[in-house]
C-alpha cells in the first residue's frame, strides 16, 4: 500500500497511519452541465483529454420508483471533472439522449467502480462504453478483503473520501453545493486507482482474467434488466404465510402499491412497507375469513400519509383477493427456474446431492487457492446446474456446458479439469 511518508513517520510506533481524508476536489467543483450548449462544450473538452475516462452515477432508489441516474460524473486527464444533470437534459423525453457523448468517447476505456450497479442507468441514456475497467471487480480478482471505493483508495494511496451524502435523495433540485463536491470526489482518483489495480493484477498474474471479465461486462452492458415473473413473492414477511388466500392478499396489495409508487415516482417502501402488507395478509386465517378495511386500519403501516391517502385502493385490492375462486388463487409454492435449492435434494435426488457435496467444496477450495471469492471463479448457478444434470464426464463436454452458461474461458481453464474428474468419480 502506498502511504504518504510524512504521515507514516508521524504515526505512533506500532500503529498504522490514519488515511488522509480528501474532502474537496483538487480542482474545485465544476458548474453543473444542464443545457445542450454546456453538454456540447463538455463533450469537446472530454474528447480533447487523454487517457481513460472515470465514470460514476448517483441514483435515488431509496426515494424514487425509477432507478435512473440523477447525476453523472465524468473525469478525464487533461479535461478535468464534468458533472452532468441528465434530468435537465431530458427536454420532455422520458430519458436524456447522451449517445453523441458516448460516440465521442467510444475509443476511450471507461473506468467504473462496481459497473453492474451503474451500467443499467447509463444504458437508459445511451451512454455505454466499448471497453471498461471495473475497479471493484479488480479488487475481487485480487482477493482483497474489502473492495469498496474508500477501502481500495486507502489500500492503494492511504487516502479516503468524505462519504456523508452517499444515501442522499439525488432527485432533489437544485442539488446542494456540498453534494456536488461529494459527487466529484467519486471520480477524483479513479484513473489513478485504475493504474494501481492494473499493476497489482499484472503482478498477480491475473491481468488476462480481468481483461476477459471487463470485456464480458462491456459486451452485456446494454442487456435489458431481467424482471422476475412474480416479484411480489419477495415481499418481506411472506415466508410466515401458509395459505393461498394469504398469498393472494399479498399479491393484490403489492401490485396496488407498485402501481401507486410508479405513478407517484416514489420508492414502493415509502408508500407502504412490505411488513404492513404481510401483517394484513396474516390476518386472513381460516377462523377469521375475509379481511377488510378494519384490518387495514389496525396495521400501523397503513396510517402512513401516502398509504392512508390511497386507502380506497388498498381496500379494493383486499376485496379482489378475498373474492377470488380457489382456481384463481396463486400457488403456495412455485417451481424455481432451474434446479431447486440443493438443500432439498437429499431425499428425492440423492445422486445430484452427492455430486453437489463433491463439487461445491472443491470449487470453494480452488477459489481459496487462487485468492478469489468463489462466485468470481464460477457462478453458483453454473455449479448447481452442473451437479443437477451434468453432461458426459469429458473435459470437452464440461467445457461446452459451462461456456453455454457464460462461464468465461479463464474460469473454465481453472475448473474444468477439476470438475471433470469429480464427475467421473
Amino acid at each position: 500500500m502506498s502511504l504518504d511518508p510524512k504521515r507514516a513517520a508521524e504515526a505512533p510506533a506500532g500503529e498504522e497511519p490514519k488515511p488522509l481524508l480528501i474532502s474537496e476536489p483538487a480542482d474545485g467543483v465544476p458548474a453543473l452541465v444542464d443545457t445542450q450548449a454546456a453538454l456540447d462544450a463538455a463533450t469537446a473538452r472530454l474528447q480533447a483529454g487523454h487517457g481513460p475516462l472515470a465514470v460514476d452515477t448517483e441514483r435515488a432508489q431509496s426515494f424514487r420508483y425509477s432507478a435512473k441516474a440523477y447525476l453523472i460524473q465524468l473525469r478525464r486527464p487533461g479535461a478535468g471533472t464534468v458533472l452532468l444533470d441528465p434530468v435537465a437534459l431530458e427536454e420532455g423525453r422520458e430519458r436524456a439522449d447522451l449517445s453523441e457523448l458516448a460516440a465521442a468517447l467510444s475509443d476511450v476505456e471507461w473506468i467504473v467502480h462496481a459497473a453492474q450497479q451503474d451500467l443499467p442507468c447509463l444504458a437508459e441514456v445511451d451512454l455505454l462504453p466499448d471497453t471498461l475497467f471495473d475497479t471493484e471487480l479488480a479488487g475481487r480478482l485480487l482477493g482483497l478483503p474489502r473492495v469498496s471505493l474508500a477501502s481500495l483508495l486507502e489500500r492503494a494511496f492511504g487516502k479516503t473520501l468524505a462519504k456523508e451524502h452517499s444515501a442522499a435523495d439525488w432527485s432533489k433540485r437544485p442539488l446542494p453545493a456540498d453534494w456536488l463536491s461529494y459527487a466529484a470526489l467519486d471520480v477524483e482518483l479513479l484513473c489513478e486507482l485504475r493504474d494501481w489495480a492494473a499493476d497489482e493484477l499484472r503482478a498477480a498474474g491475473k491481468q488476462e482474467w480481468a481483461r476477459q471479465e471487463f470485456e464480458h461486462l462491456a459486451r452485456h452492458a446494454g442487456d435489458p434488466v431481467t424482471r422476475r415473473e412474480e416479484p411480489w413473492r419477495r415481499t418481506s414477511g411472506i415466508h410466515q404465510l401458509r395459505s393461498a388466500r394469504q398469498l393472494a392478499i399479498v399479491r393484490e396489495l403489492w401490485e396496488t402499491r407498485d402501481s401507486i409508487a410508479r405513478r407517484l415516482d416514489r420508492a414502493p417502501g415509502r408508500v407502504l412497507s412490505d411488513l404492513a402488507i404481510s401483517e394484513v395478509a396474516a390476518r386472513a386465517t381460516p377462523e377469521r375469513g375475509a379481511v377488510d378495511r378494519s384490518d387495514l386500519r389496525a396495521v400501523k403501516g397503513f396510517s402512513w400519509r401516502i398509504a392512508n391517502r390511497y386507502e380506497e385502493s388498498f381496500v379494493a385490492a383486499l376485496a379482489t383477493a378475498c373474492a377470488l375462486t380457489k382456481d384463481e388463487l396463486p400457488a403456495v409454492s412455485v417451481q424455481p427456474d432451474g434446479p431447486p435449492p440443493p438443500r432439498t435434494w437429499a431425499k428425492r435426488h440423492p445422486e445430484a446431492f452427492e455430486r453437489w457435496n463433491r463439487i461445491r467444496p472443491a470449487t470453494v477450495a480452488r477459489a481459496e487457492e487462487l485468492s478469489l471469492p468463489v462466485e468470481n471463479l464460477i457462478s453458483p448457478d453454473a455449479v448447481r446446474r452442473l451437479a443437477w444434470e451434468p453432461p458426459p464426464a469429458s473435459e470437452a463436454d464440461v467445457d461446452a456446458f459451462l461456456a453455454e452458461r457464460l462461464v468465461r474461458p479463464w474460469q473454465r481453464e481453472q475448473v474444468v479439469p477439476l470438475l471433470t474428474a469429480l464427475l467421473s468419480d
